[in-house]
Parts: structure tokens; C-alpha cells; sequence
């Protein structure tokens, strides 16, 4: 203000009115759209507030994680756990299932975009000293999560190409996932894997249809990383989940994979 104070010193008298009236006019419009901004927020909260409420009345068991506005005038976006989505109107009266995509140069799933954020934000959260990783050949041009089992076919599969996903510049890294669920007899087999003193040698042989000595350590990942895959949307192994968050089921070979990563 003061800078403009100075330029406007040197101005007709009638053109510092005209100039200042404009600067008024200019907070004017500023604090209105301020004003406007706000209402509408509080008006969006309010609405997820009503259809939330809805929702808790008719479905008191429907385990609801966000409630929140979408890019369609009067719906609301209502995520459930593992990346299911349904999709509300402000006043509570209709709801849907299933996916919303938005029409422009292509079909682009809406509420893909948010899973996938989410998936990216989960996987970055935990830790590779948990993970049971095989390092890239050379230079790490991109890495992978893979949610896996030691029995199932195509985790098998997958692994038995593990050199040429490592020597196209990917890392794998394993996550446990025992399809079976917990406390089974392929739950025994990862939890053996993950608490020997070399993990991928024995993922590797158990992999390979090896019997291994059963083994136990306090505090192992397994079911934590198994609870995770659940909530991500994992429903068969392996499940790979990509660096940037996209979840791609089954196995995919390693020439293909490269090709999907832009390597």
C-alpha cells in the first residue's frame, strides 16, 4: 500500500478517486468471495453432516470411513473399507454402488484416483526392514509391492521370474499374505519365512515347494501386513501395488510389468 501511495501522489486528482474507488471495490469482491467460500463449505459439511446421519439411521452396521463432497453438484463420495465406494445425494434419499467416472478426452474412474492415493499413502507408511526385498540389478528405476502367499500358483510364478523384474530395474518388495487367513498352515509357512535369519532364502525355498522347519519370533509382521492387504483391497495374492499407488491383481510378467512403468 504504501508503493501505491507514492505512484498515486503523482496522479490527477479525479484519476487518485477513480483509482482508490477501484482498490475498495477490488477488498469488496475479495471479502464476498471470502464470504461465499466459507458458506459453502459450511454448507457441504452440513449436507455430509444430514446424509452421514441418513446413513447411521437406515444402515447402523455399515462401517463408514469419510463422508465428503465429490465434483458433482449435490453428492457426496462415502468411503467403506477396503476401497469400496457408494455415492449419496445431499438430502439423504438416493445412494449408489460402484464406480463414478468423469467424461472428458477419456473415462477417468473418480473414485480410482482416490483409492489409489490412499493405497500410496498406506504402502509409503510401512516399513522395508518388514518387507522381504529383492534388490534390482544396477540402478532402482522403480520399485514394487507385492502382497504374496507361498502356495498359490502365480505368486509362484511371479517369483520364479524374480531375476528379470530385478534386471529390468525393479525392486520387489514382499509383503505377507497368507490367502488362507490367519492361523492356518500357510500362515505358519510365511510366518517361518519372515523369522528365519534369511528371508528370501527361505521364501525362496518355500516358494519352491520346500518343507521348512517351522518357525515363530515375537512381534513378526505377518498379520499386520495381512490386515493391511485387506484393507487396501487386496482379495487374492499376489497383489501388486505400484509405487504410485495402483493395484494391479495377479501376476503380471516382468516384460509386461517394465512396460506399465514406463521403464
Amino acid at each position: 500500500m504504501k508503493n501505491l501511495s507514492i505512484h498515486m501522489a503523482g496522479l490527477p486528482q479525479f484519476a487518485r478517486r477513480s483509482l482508490s474507488g477501484y482498490v475498495r471495490l477490488f477488498a469488496k469482491l475479495g471479502a464476498m468471495v471470502a464470504t461465499i467460500l466459507a458458506a459453502s463449505g459450511a454448507f457441504a459439511e452440513a449436507d455430509s453432516a444430514k446424509l452421514l446421519a441418513k446413513l447411521k439411521e437406515v444402515r447402523p452396521d455399515l462401517p463408514i470411513e469419510e463422508v465428503y463432497p465429490i465434483d458433482v453438484p449435490g453428492m457426496f463420495g462415502i468411503d467403506l473399507p477396503g476401497g469400496a465406494t457408494l455415492y449419496g445425494t445431499a438430502d439423504g434419499k438416493y445412494l449408489f454402488s460402484g464406480d463414478l467416472y468423469a467424461l472428458g478426452n477419456d473415462l477417468v474412474n473418480v473414485a480410482e484416483g482416490r483409492r489409489k492415493l490412499k493405497r500410496k499413502q498406506l504402502m509409503d507408511a510401512q516399513k522395508i526392514d518388514e518387507m522381504v526385498v529383492f534388490s534390482a540389478v544396477g540402478e532402482m528405476k522403480d520399485y514394487i509391492n507385492v502382497f504374496t502367499d507361498v502356495d498359490c500358483t502365480y505368486c509362484r510364478q511371479l517369483h520364479r521370474e524374480i531375476a528379470d523384474y530385478n534386471a529390468a530395474g525393479i525392486e520387489v518388495r514382499y509383503l505377507a499374505y497368507p490367502r488362507q487367513g490367519l492361523g492356518t498352515l500357510t500362515y505358519t509357512k510365511i510366518v517361518t519365512a519372515w523369522c528365519s535369519n534369511n528371508r528370501a532364502a527361505a521364501l525362496t525355498a518355500l516358494k519352491a515347494g520346500e518343507d521348512l522347519a517351522a518357525i515363530e519370533c515375537e512381534d513378526n509382521p505377518v498379520a499386520r501386513q495381512y490386515a493391511l492387504g485387506q484393507q487396501i483391497g487386496v482379495s487374492g495374492t499376489p497383489a501388486i501395488v505400484t509405487s504410485t499407488g495402483e493395484l494391479l491383481p495377479g501376476y503380471v510378467p516382468a516384460a509386461r510389468l517394465a512396460e506399465e512403468l514406463g521403464l
